[in-house]
């Protein structure tokens, strides 16, 4: 892998990583109780959320200028292992047998595909 390929895949992952943090924004912006419509969705997190969204996006754009779109899907499996650890950090969510033979077969696949 070139040194392009690489900015460019860290630039996805970065993407990746902005995106599943605007999920955390969301989720917490859910549990807070709200007293009406207008102040569930004009409301600071969801307003971030929204914004780090459309940064994602330009970032992922602008990512795949440097690297093949087979890597798309790849990279952004990473997505999966980021909403893991934020819900571990945020929400105090707890690791069962499932979901860690789950993240272990994303890291596999994410592997096995990068050597390939």
């Amino acid at each position: 892998m070139n040194n392009g390929v690489l900015f460019y895949s860290a630039v996805l992952v970065a993407g990746v990583f902005i995106s599943s943090f605007s999920q955390v924004l969301l989720k917490k912006s859910a549990l807070t109780p709200r007293k009406g419509f207008v102040q569930e969705y004009l409301n600071p997190f969801v307003i971030a959320a929204y914004a780090l969204f459309v940064a994602a996006t330009f970032m992922t754009v602008y990512a795949f200028k440097g690297i093949p779109l087979s890597y798309g899907p790849i990279l952004d499996s990473t997505g999966y292992l980021f909403v893991t650890a934020f819900g571990i950090i945020f929400f105090h969510e707890k690791l069962n047998a499932k979901k860690i033979s789950g993240i272990a077969v994303i890291l596999i696949g994410i592997v096995v595909y990068s050597l390939w």
